[in-house]
């Protein structure tokens, strides 16, 4: 059995984070959650302009949570039921969910490369990323219902807002997997990659996101995070505000003169 890890790496200014624990189909447990911790800690302190999160392998992206008796979180799930206590469950949740909110929060936009089937967890952390490349025989399914479960992970929500309440309500209520060719007509997804080619293609997003000016994609990204919690009005103010405060940041003067001189721009680092 292969050791329960997360993986970093950095290709120029793109992180690409892999759970990498492909013989359990990338469930997290005890020790994934932490490397997962410790990976969005690295990624706050050293801020990439796009990150990239996949699977190890090829059968899965994250088959969520691993609820075998050998995780020790489950156990601590169990104190929960038969005990009818909800702290141990709360201390859990917030836990998880204190991990995921922190990689979702970071200032840059997330990919997720669905290379696999994302279940459960998986789909929720899928739907929870900016933008989502799949794997055209990858399957999508918010299965906690099947466990007597309901999505924790942020994931309901988030899905919700991306395609709406009937839509949601049928994917989370129902449990059933959703294809490819099926996730990308609803919105699901942004693209299907070729076969195999998940992670290549979002790569290939993120170059195209990161060779545009750094702070234009933070302030742009900001809106786009922030409407579905503000007014029109607001949302409307605070795309004012982030305009002037990045045209008077003076990123746009390499981006302008690039263009004038029909040259690629080269953007400093924010």
């Amino acid at each position: 059995m292969t050791a329960a890890k997360v993986n970093l790496e950095h290709q120029d200014h793109i992180a690409i984070v892999t759970l990498d624990r492909p013989d359990r189909q990338n469930t997290m447990n005890a020790a994934m959650w932490n490397a997962l911790d410790e990976t969005v800690i690295s990624l706050e302190q050293n801020l990439p302009y796009v990150v990239v999160i996949t699977g190890a392998g090829d059968a899965a992206f994250c088959a969520g949570m691993d609820v075998n008796p050998d995780n020790p979180q489950i156990e601590t799930v169990m104190e929960g039921v038969f005990n009818h206590a909800r702290q141990p469950v709360e201390n859990l949740i917030s836990r998880l969910r204190s991990v995921v909110d922190r990689l979702i929060a970071l200032p840059v936009p997330i990919i997720a490369a669905v290379n696999g089937n994302a279940y459960g967890g998986g789909a929720e952390l899928a739907v929870r990323c900016d933008l989502r490349v799949m794997d055209p025989n990858a399957k999508i399914s918010f299965s906690e219902v099947r466990l007597g479960l309901m999505p924790d992970w942020g994931g309901g929500v988030a899905l919700t807002r991306l395609v709406g309440p009937g839509l949601a309500g049928e994917l989370i209520l129902t449990g059933r997997s959703v294809g490819a060719e099926r996730a990308l007509q609803v919105g699901l997804v942004n693209r299907i990659s070729s076969p195999g080619n998940a992670r290549a293609e979002a790569l290939l997003m993120a170059r195209g996101i990161a060779a545009n000016g750094p702070l234009a994609v933070r302030s742009a990204l900001e809106i786009i995070r922030k409407t579905p919690d503000l007014s029109y009005a607001q949302a409307l103010d605070l795309e004012y505000e982030n305009a002037v405060d990045l045209i008077t940041a003076g990123e746009c003067v390499h981006g302008i003169t690039a263009f004038m001189s029909r040259k690629k721009p080269e953007f400093p680092e924010p």
